[in-house]
């Protein structure tokens, strides 16, 4: 018989292998949620994962989409869709609390959920425009992760420390942008956001990444007109993401050469900053979003 040896504990030959199998097993299958999962970077982080054999939720508003991803997904069957707005937060909790009933529990969650598009405050019906983006991409993050929560710490206090809870920000959040107050506004808040509920939960198992892509190939950006630095393809973004929350980072630039630029930009005086931007270009304004 071979013994091995781990921590204060030793192990059979047997023991150590079915021990090890499990670990590997719980690895493949993990339960991640994902919202805005139709297209764009939800899509993608679903193609990944699912090519990893985990077993997906996945939120959207356009069923037919949410179908044809599900579908062309490796397993596709131990998938589960929801068609729903996630400003509805009544949806969402079932949602969730359909998800965890149905997978036992609960790995990754990641609300990646957002809209976009150009606002101007001098503009009065932009008003409605700032409220629809900010109601989807801050309030509906605090809705997405509320639900998980509290399974989440009933893992870790059986002894998973798998569990996370994923923002997707973006470099806009890092400093404010022309004809972009709302998106810009909205970014930035998911950045505080997931900053102070990675400090508030440290001591329950539960670790918060904050992913922030800068200018990333999806239906998103494919409307901008103007010139976007370091342009990556969605499924590279979605492996390095990946990567980013199976370490539990709290904070990525995704690619790396924007998170440098993003410094950069960071620590320019307001002047020098004001002077460089007060003429980019403005993303188109979409007063009936």
């Amino acid at each position: 018989m071979v013994d091995f040896f781990i921590g204060a504990k030793v192990f059979t030959l047997a023991e150590y292998s079915e021990k090890n199998a499990s670990a590997h097993a719980e690895q493949a299958m993990k339960r991640v949620f994902i919202t805005g999962a139709s297209s764009g970077l939800g899509a993608a982080l679903a193609q990944s994962y699912a090519t990893q054999g985990a077993v997906l939720g996945l939120v959207a508003r356009r069923r037919e989409l949410l179908e044809e991803l599900a579908a062309s997904l490796p397993n596709a069957r131990q998938h589960r869709i929801y068609a729903l707005d996630v400003t509805d937060h009544s949806a969402l909790a079932s949602a969730a609390a359909d998800f965890i009933g149905a997978t036992g529990g609960i790995d990754v969650v990641i609300a990646n959920a957002g809209i976009s598009a150009g606002t101007l405050t001098e503009y009065a019906e932009d008003l409605a425009v700032f409220e629809r983006i900010l109601a989807t991409n801050v309030t509906a993050t605090v809705a997405t992760f509320a639900p998980f929560i509290a399974t989440m710490k009933q893992q870790a206090q059986a002894g998973s420390r798998d569990c996370r809870l994923v923002g997707i920000a973006s470099v806009a959040g890092i400093r404010g942008l022309p004809g972009a107050e709302a998106y810009s506004a909205s970014k930035a808040a998911v950045i505080s956001y997931c900053e102070s509920l990675r400090v508030e939960l440290k001591g329950a198992g539960i670790k918060v990444v904050t992913i922030a892509p800068g200018y990333i190939d999806t239906p998103m950006t494919q409307v901008n007109t103007y010139p976007m630095p370091f342009l990556m393809p969605a499924s590279a973004f979605a492996d390095k993401a990946m990567a980013a929350i199976h370490a539990g980072a709290s904070y990525r630039v995704i690619p790396w050469q924007m998170g440098v630029v993003a410094k950069l930009l960071r620590l320019l005086p307001n002047c020098l900053y004001d002077f460089a931007f007060s003429r980019a270009p403005h993303k188109s304004r979409n007063a009936k979003l």
